[in-house]
């Protein structure tokens, strides 16, 4: 968005080189207390693009909240010399409440867009940041973790369809670029097909759970993206620049037996095709134990932290 009039976006107004909050109504408790998802928005008094930084669309990933927190906190959008920038760090409060993934009703707002105001309050939500935020942005941040117990290896995943995404990501210069077609109903597909927005969605770390590496990278990603596109001054001396890791499809290892589960190789490791990288006890010591063999080469993009599992549980994520 390069025209300098007023950006219009939910309940509030801004004119270049202005900055302030807006509120969007994300329904209401039992009680009849409102719940509201605050966006913050800053302008530079130069045109330039519009970015969305978003986090805690699943509730209880907690590392892309902090991302945007410590962003905010440090004032790093508040040194913009071009553009636009609006950040929500939070887009699912009922689920950060409650440490839930999903809203009370059990549905995934990430499997829920376009949405619609008149659908059930996974949608609704989905359809209030659509209207009122995504179409009116150039690009978009999506932050997240892996699942329960699940971590995931500092990386960006974006659509192979979408070369302003692979710019877009490579810019962010993560550890990881995996090119994989989104799911139905996400975000990424959902802003892509309907508005033609770019998104970059962000994993690192697991959810409830604080990680330091993944949290640094998704705020040096930030700064990169934003140096890249002129919107903030480069420092002299500052980020490091790397060739990521690139992939191109990813499968999962799963659990062939339940047991007691122990990994020998982690995340963010290349593995080669046969290489033990687990091994599953029976808890009662009576039966072998069940080595986990990588099923082909590539690249441990995720794995499981759970000490106990299940037969069908994920273990592993490999890229290749």
């Amino acid at each position: 968005m390069s025209s300098i009039s007023p950006l219009s976006l939910a309940n509030g107004e801004f004119y270049p080189g202005q900055s302030g909050t807006v509120e969007l109504v994300a329904g209401q408790l039992p009680s009849g207390n409102p719940v509201s998802i605050r966006a913050h928005v800053f302008r530079s008094f130069r045109p330039g693009p519009t970015i969305l930084f978003l986090a805690g669309v699943h509730g209880d990933e907690i590392n892309g909240v902090e991302i945007l927190r410590r962003s905010l906190r440090v004032k790093l959008f508040e040194k913009l010399i071009a553009g636009t920038v609006v950040v929500v760090p939070l887009l699912n409060v009922y689920g950060f409440n409650n440490f839930s993934r999903d809203v009370p009703d059990g549905k995934d707002v990430n499997r829920s867009f376009p949405g619609t105001s008149s659908g059930s309050l996974a949608s609704r939500i989905a359809a209030g940041l659509s209207k009122n935020l995504l179409a009116h942005c150039d690009l978009a941040v999506d932050f997240h973790t892996g699942g329960r117990g699940l971590f995931n290896y500092p990386q960006i995943r974006y659509s192979p369809d979408d070369p302003e995404a692979s710019k877009a990501a490579r810019q962010f210069n993560p550890p990881v670029m995996l090119s994989a077609k989104p799911p139905s109903k996400s975000l990424r597909r959902s802003a892509f097909k309907s508005l033609g927005l770019s998104v970059l969605t962000f994993e690192g770390g697991e959810n409830l759970r604080y990680d330091g590496p993944s949290i640094q990278e998704g705020i040096s990603g930030i700064k990169r993206l934003l140096y890249a596109r002129d919107m903030l001054n480069r420092p002299a001396t500052g980020l490091t620049e790397r060739e990521p890791v690139e992939l191109f499809a990813s499968s999962w290892v799963r659990a062939g037996r339940a047991g007691l589960f122990q990994w020998s190789k982690r995340s963010g490791y290349p593995v080669r095709k046969g290489e033990p990288i687990g091994v599953i006890h029976d808890p009662h010591g009576i039966r072998p134990n069940k080595r986990i063999l990588s099923p082909r080469s590539g690249f441990i993009i995720g794995h499981t932290n759970s000490a106990v599992v299940s037969q069908g549980d994920a273990l592993f994520h490999i890229g290749f």
